[in-house]
């Protein structure tokens, strides 16, 4: 059972409150009962939300604790002259001390996405999805010289995942190609990398993980079966350091570390935060 439910509050879509607040819960061995209510942006949806929060109190016999992430003054006054939950304001920890060191007030722009028919990131973001997922597995040989990152490595080692992070996070275009058979046999990468290998990132993986992932897919193939993939890692870890790309081992690595140490590598000109 959960030990204590969380909310996370906001006039946009709570991504933020609960991304941030996730990071702090995370400290603590605990397994809390989450509960978003986003676009709560007027006086009438923050007086129902105290009364969801205060209800869950009741019933729970344990304060809730509640994030908050809300721009609009009037809506945050209710909040807190109503909540009887353990209330932790974001915006107003971080956003107020800024303002008087910095000696501006803030936009009080309500999220990330309030405003993206002006935003030319936005733009460029989706943009960046759409040729991650036209150049994924190797799809279309198209357009790489405008690629960001060319992520290679066996079927199966997180190539798709960690595209489509770079792409959605940080608006990079990012393609991927699986090393095949007969990339083994000639032992070179395949033709069309070639030009680009400046921007080349290997991703490879341990043989009996990536077994346990194949199995999952095609089970008891020998597309899985653990001697063939011995076989595959070692092979494009062999050709990857030959042609001297830089690589590392996905095996015990979330998306977002993976993600991050590529960024580290290639530390591209364009990057939206």
């Amino acid at each position: 059972m959960h030990t204590r439910t969380v909310f996370f509050i906001s006039d946009g879509t709570g991504i933020t409150a609960e991304t941030f607040g996730n990071a702090i819960l995370a400290q603590f061995e605990m397994k809390p009962r989450h509960v978003r209510l986003p676009f709560v942006d007027t006086v009438d949806k923050a007086h129902q939300a105290v009364r969801q929060i205060n209800h869950t109190g009741v019933v729970e016999g344990k304060k809730p604790i509640v994030f908050t992430t809300l721009v609009n003054m009037d809506v945050l006054r209710v909040i807190q002259a109503g909540c009887q939950g353990m209330l932790l304001d974001m915006f107003g920890t971080f956003v107020q001390p800024l303002e008087k060191e910095l000696g501006i007030k803030s936009n009080h722009r309500i999220g990330r996405f309030s405003d993206v028919s002006k935003s030319k990131e936005y733009d460029d973001r989706i943009e960046a999805i759409n040729f991650s997922l036209a150049h994924d597995d190797g799809q279309s040989n198209r357009d790489l010289e405008v690629a960001d990152v060319i992520l290679v490595g066996v079927s199966r080692s997180g190539k798709t995942p960690t595209s489509l992070y770079l792409a959605m996070q940080h608006g990079l275009k990012a393609a991927n190609y699986p090393l095949i058979p007969e990339d083994f046999d000639r032992k070179q990468l395949p033709p069309a990398l070639v030009p680009h290998r400046k921007k080349i990132f290997g991703l490879t993986i341990d043989p009996q993980r990536l077994s346990q992932i194949r199995n999952e897919r095609r089970p008891g193939s020998r597309y899985a079966s653990i001697e063939n993939c011995r076989l595959e890692v070692n092979e494009a870890e062999a050709m990857m350091r030959r042609a001297g790309i830089r690589w590392l081992s996905t095996t015990t690595k979330s998306i977002e570390e993976i993600a991050t140490t590529i960024l580290q590598e290639i530390r591209p000109e364009r990057l939206i935060y």
